[in-house]
């Protein structure tokens, strides 16, 4: 069940990264137009400030795309000195403090969009973006990535308690480094 549920966020964060990449392309095609109209006199005027958003948007979505394919860096020096079920319980750990942080942030996060929402907030810049249309994406984007940290925290811990110490390694684990040493 839990090696279904990890294939299954897999597939899933699979499908939210293509949709951040192509907003990714759509954001260089529009910077790349602005530089070319610039050549001519004339701008679409805005592309910092938008180049800047969809950087803030791709970062908290793609996040959790990092966590399900291994992405996400690990310092692993103690970790690989260490048996089948020690390896397993530095996973589960590492799991859970990178869960408690991202909650962490993903509630923090809300009092900044409530506030933007409930007080009507632009940008203080010529296009003066009301900031709910970027802050709610974004708050979503740290809520997915919390909700990722936390189905991978129980699938480990699960397969922790079952000793099943080995799976974890394939989602939880930190071997992509390993790979590439070889």
């Amino acid at each position: 069940m839990e090696l279904r549920l990890i294939d299954f966020l897999r597939r899933l964060n699979r499908g939210v990264a293509l949709v951040v990449g192509f907003g990714l392309l759509l954001c260089a095609a529009f910077v790349l137009a602005d530089i070319l109209m610039r050549r001519f006199g004339t701008s679409l005027g805005g592309t910092e400030e938008i180049a800047g958003y969809a950087m803030a948007l791709a970062t908290s979505w793609g996040m959790s795309y990092a966590l399900v394919e291994l992405g996400h860096v690990r310092i692993d020096l103690l970790r690989t000195r260490a048996g089948s079920f020690g390896r397993a319980l530095f996973d589960v750990f590492s799991m859970v403090v990178m869960s408690g942080v991202i909650v962490l942030i993903a509630i923090k996060s809300w009092p900044v969009v409530a506030r933007s929402v409930t007080m009507g907030s632009r940008a203080n810049t010529p296009l003066e973006t009301p900031l709910a249309w970027v802050q709610v994406p974004w708050f979503a984007g740290w809520v997915w990535f919390a909700l990722m940290c936390c189905l991978v925290t129980f699938a480990a811990l699960s397969l922790l308690l079952k000793g099943r110490h080995a799976e974890t390694e394939s989602f939880a684990g930190a071997f992509a480094e390993q790979e590439t040493l070889q």
